[in-house]
Order: structure tokens, then sequence, then C-alpha cells
């Protein structure tokens, strides 16, 4: 509605008003002047053009404020659009960090909440697709034994199976049944240390001590394989369970000196750097390709699928480790060395002397 402004004068009295309205309401704004009986016209006169005055004022200032409070509400009106959107499933939505100080500070705070809301269904999602994943490869692990134990079984059944045959089926019963315990009990140690269902009993280690006995323990299958096995340096001692410490350190070496072969060499060296206990083992081999790289570390990776199957292997020993030293509040990285061959670096907080 456009403003209207209408003047009266009575004998005592000038009155001036202004019909408008703001922000879709209809509104008067009135100004009036007293008059006294004994006013002179002149003075009648005066008093009528103040109030026309001050009703012409109003008509201009009517519009400026409805103007001003919708630019102070539509901050208001922003954030309270964002958060509708956001509820609706729009988890980009943002708000706008305008007008007071306070409306600032609530859309900075709703913007950080929404951003947190958005991470956090990121990572349910994620964790969605790699249970799926998991529970996809620990089926087509469970597959290949079951189904070379169910055709070796059922071609024994069948019978009429000559001595030599007969020998070879259940031995191929056997190696498969071995490959699923292997496998079932690598998936559970990597959920008792993944899942912390118990605490790790802590003591001081010595990794020396950790290499020696697991060199002792390999020591058969490294000379079977005709490989060269070496230990130099000293490192700090570190606070750990033992038994999973030394699991990491076996796996590593046999995992080198697997791949190295007859003639090849595996070195453990041990360091320290940093208020860290370092430990590496590197071997001479072929080295690992670029694209296997960045994942080794993954649940059921293989970066050599026929060798590591023809070792029985799940792909769960490198898991393994990494579960093992990053309880250990460590961290562990795999890198090809020049000319040839690799290297597995361990890092665990060192212990004070």
């Amino acid at each position: 509605m456009r403003p209207t402004l209408r003047a009266t004068i009575s004998s005592s009295l000038v009155t001036a008003s202004v019909l408008g309205a703001a922000g879709g309401a209809a509104a008067t704004a009135v100004a009036s002047i007293f008059i006294e009986p004994t006013g002179l016209p002149p003075l009648v006169a005066s008093a009528a053009g103040a109030a026309i005055g001050a009703a012409a004022a109003a008509a201009v200032a009517w519009p400026l404020s409805a103007g001003f409070a919708r630019k102070a509400t539509a901050p208001l009106d922003a954030l309270a659009s964002a958060a509708v959107t956001l509820a609706a499933g729009d988890h980009s939505k943002r708000a706008p960090a305008e007008g007071p100080r306070e409306v600032r500070l609530v859309a900075e705070a709703f913007n950080t909440m929404a951003t947190d809301v958005d991470r956090a269904i990121e990572q349910l999602a994620n964790e969605e697709h790699r249970k799926m994943q998991f529970v996809s490869d620990v089926s087509h692990e469970l597959r290949t034994p079951l189904t070379a134990i169910k055709g070796a079984a059922e071609t024994l059944l069948d019978g009429g199976v000559d001595p030599v045959d007969q020998e070879r089926f259940l031995a191929t019963i056997a190696t498969e049944a071995e490959r699923l315990t292997r496998l079932a009990n690598d998936l559970l140690t990597l959920q008792r240390i993944e899942g912390a269902t118990g605490e790790l009993p802590l003591r001081r280690i010595d990794l020396r001590e950790s290499v020696d006995r697991a060199a002792a323990m390999l020591e058969p299958l490294i000379d079977a394989r005709g490989v060269v096995f070496a230990v130099s340096g000293t490192a700090p001692a570190v606070l750990g369970d033992r038994d999973r410490l030394q699991q990491v350190v076996t796996n590593l070496i046999d995992n080198a000196s697997r791949i190295v072969g007859e003639g090849g060499h595996v070195t453990v060296r041990l360091s320290a750097s940093g208020g860290e206990a370092v430990l590496s083992v590197e071997d001479d081999g072929p080295g690992i390709p670029a694209a296997d790289l960045p994942h080794l570390f993954d649940r059921f990776y293989r970066s050599d699928t026929s060798r590591t199957r023809s070792s029985g292997g799940a792909g769960l020993g490198l898991a393994i480790v990494r579960a093992i030293v990053t309880a250990h509040a460590g961290s562990i990285e795999a890198e090809n060395v020049s000319p040839t061959g690799s290297r597995f670096t361990v890092r665990l907080p060192a212990l004070p002397d």
C-alpha cells in the first residue's frame, strides 16, 4: 500500500496522519499538536505545518523501517532455510555467516555441525562398504579350499580310485583343511587386535632379542630356501607385547625370504631415530609393483596371486602386521630400494634408557 498523507485542523487540534503498509500489514502514523483556545490563526497555521511535517517524516521513515526489519531478519531466514534443507537430506547445504555477530556465530556453529554430520555419514558409509567387502573376501577365501575338499571327498566316495590317487586326494583334503585353519586363526587374530577385546600384556622389549628368536625359529626354512640372512645394528627398548612383536618380525622375515628365492639376501637392520626404535627388513628380490604399494597392508590383498596361493596364504599376513604395529602406537611402511628389492620399515616409540 502506498503511504497516504492526510491533515485536519480544528479549533484546538491539528492532526496529520499517514496511512500505509509495512511488511504487508496496514498501519497508520499519526502526528498531533494541541492548540490553546487563545491561539491566533498564524499559530494555528504554524502548528498545522509542524504536524504535516511530522506526518511527512513518518511517511518516509515507514518504508525505511520495514526494509531495515527485512534486512535484519534475512540472515535468520537463511539459517532456517539451511536447517530445513539439511534435515531433508542435502548435507552439502551451509548457512551464510552474515548479519549481526550473534547470528554469524550461530551460522558458523551450524556449518561446523553440518560438516561433522557429513563426515560422520561418509565414515559410516565407508565402514559399511568395508564390512561388505570383508564378507565378500572371506566368502571367496572359504570357497576355494572348500571346493577342493568337496571334490576330493566326492571322488573318494565314488570308489574305484587307485591307491596313488587316493593318497593324492587325501593330501589335498589335508592341505586345504590346513589352509582353512590358518584363515580362521588369522581372522581371529585380526579381530582380537582391531576389536580391542583385551589389553596387550605390555613389557619392556629388546627388539634384537625378538629378531634373534625369529631367526632361530625360521632358520630351517631359510636354509631350505637357500637364502642368505643377516642382522645388524641395535635399537632402543620398546614397550609392547613380546609375542605380538615376535609375530611382526617373523612375518616380515618369512615374506622376504620367500620372495627372494634361492641365493637371495635378507637383512634386518635395527636403529634409532627421533625417539623411535626402527626395525627394517630389506631384501634384494624383484621389488614391489608401484600399483601394489598402496594396498599391501589391505586385507586379502595379494601382490603376486599365484605365488601367494601356492604358499597357502590368504593375504592377511601384512594386515595383521599393520594391526599389531598400530596397536603399539607405531607405524609401518613399504618401499622399493635400488637397484632391486624392497624394504619394510617398522617404527615404534622408544623407551627412555
